[in-house]
């Protein structure tokens, strides 16, 4: 199975062509914004890289969210467009998940968080099992002060991955049982190993049907909403 994997839900993003398990070519970049002048580029040197064209892939995997929202629609829309122009399926990963998967240990429960601003993050908790991770729970929106209580009530020792550096300083400082560890973001690799498991067992949906992941309005739908109710000149 031939893969292109597409990671922009984070400022981590990266592009992978993955044929099974192996990883022919790759192209990252760290920046909160401009994903939408990364991604086809990136795509453009990886098939030249592999000595692919498009037409040579089984199916585009791509990171639905959470994390930021332009930069998830920037991915789903290129693998959308991608799987259209060739017939393939879209297969879709979350961030928590492939940072989960990347840092799978051999015994500390791991907790994948992606900082989706105004002070919350995305989070999920995972225990490793051999060959993987397994997720305990769904993932949920939280701010810092409730994840170290989470954090503190957890019975072994954790491993706290992802957007690490978004939380309060200090936040893991006296949760004796936790530490911090790497990535930071998930990557293009990762989700293409996900995104294999789910097509060979054909779990996935039709490629019109995949959505984002969001856990929340966007921005610019939350303003317009209070707009709406309060008026240009605030409430009255």
């Amino acid at each position: 199975m031939r893969l292109l994997a597409v990671e922009t839900a984070t400022p981590g993003a990266s592009v992978a062509l993955v044929e099974g398990r192996n990883t022919l070519a790759t192209a990252s970049r760290i920046d909160r914004v401009g994903h939408a002048g990364f991604v086809v580029p990136a795509i453009d040197f990886c098939f030249d890289q592999a000595g692919w064209s498009p037409g040579d892939i089984d199916a585009v995997v791509v990171d639905v969210g959470p994390g930021l929202y332009t930069g998830i629609r920037v991915g789903l829309a290129t693998a959308q467009a991608l799987a259209a122009a060739f017939g393939v399926p879209v297969i879709p990963a979350v961030s928590v998940d492939a940072l989960a998967f990347e840092a799978r240990t051999g015994h500390r429960l791991i907790w994948a968080v992606v900082d989706v601003r105004r002070g919350e993050v995305a989070a999920a908790k995972y225990r490793p099992v051999p060959g993987g991770v397994v997720k305990e729970g769904a993932t949920e929106l939280l701010k810092p002060d409730v994840l170290r209580a989470m954090l503190q009530e957890s019975s072994g020792q954790s491993l706290v991955v992802g957007d690490v550096g978004a939380l309060p300083e200090g936040l893991l400082r006296g949760v004796g049982r936790a530490k911090a560890g790497e990535p930071r973001y998930p990557n293009a690799a990762a989700l293409a190993e996900i995104g294999l498991a789910k097509l060979e067992k054909g779990e996935y949906p039709a490629p019109d049907e995949v959505r984002p992941l969001y856990l929340r309005e966007p921005d610019v739908t939350i303003n317009w909403e209070k707009l709406r109710r309060e008026g240009p000149w605030g409430p009255a």
